[in-house]
C-alpha cells in the first residue's frame, strides 16, 4: 500500500485538465479516472462514522428511560 494518498482536490485538477483536453470527457480508463476513484476511496470520514450534523444517529436516540418495574 502506498503511503502517498491522492488528495480529492488533486484529482478534481487531474479530472479537469482530462476532461479539457478530451473535449469534456474523461475515459473511463484513465488516469483522471483512476486518480477520482483512489481519492474517494483515501479520504475522509468511514461510512459509519460519526455524524458530521451534531445531532444523534437514528430516532429515540440518547439516554433511554429506565424501565418501569
Amino acid at each position: 500500500m502506498s503511503k502517498n494518498t491522492m488528495s480529492k482536490a488533486a484529482a478534481a485538477r487531474i479530472q479537469s485538465a482530462t476532461a479539457k483536453a478530451n473535449g469534456g470527457v474523461v475515459p473511463k480508463d484513465s488516469f483522471a479516472a483512476r486518480a477520482m476513484s483512489s481519492a474517494s476511496k483515501s479520504g475522509g470520514t468511514p461510512p459509519n462514522g460519526p455524524s458530521k450534523t451534531g445531532n444523534p444517529s437514528g430516532g429515540g436516540r440518547g439516554n433511554n428511560p429506565p424501565k418501569s418495574k
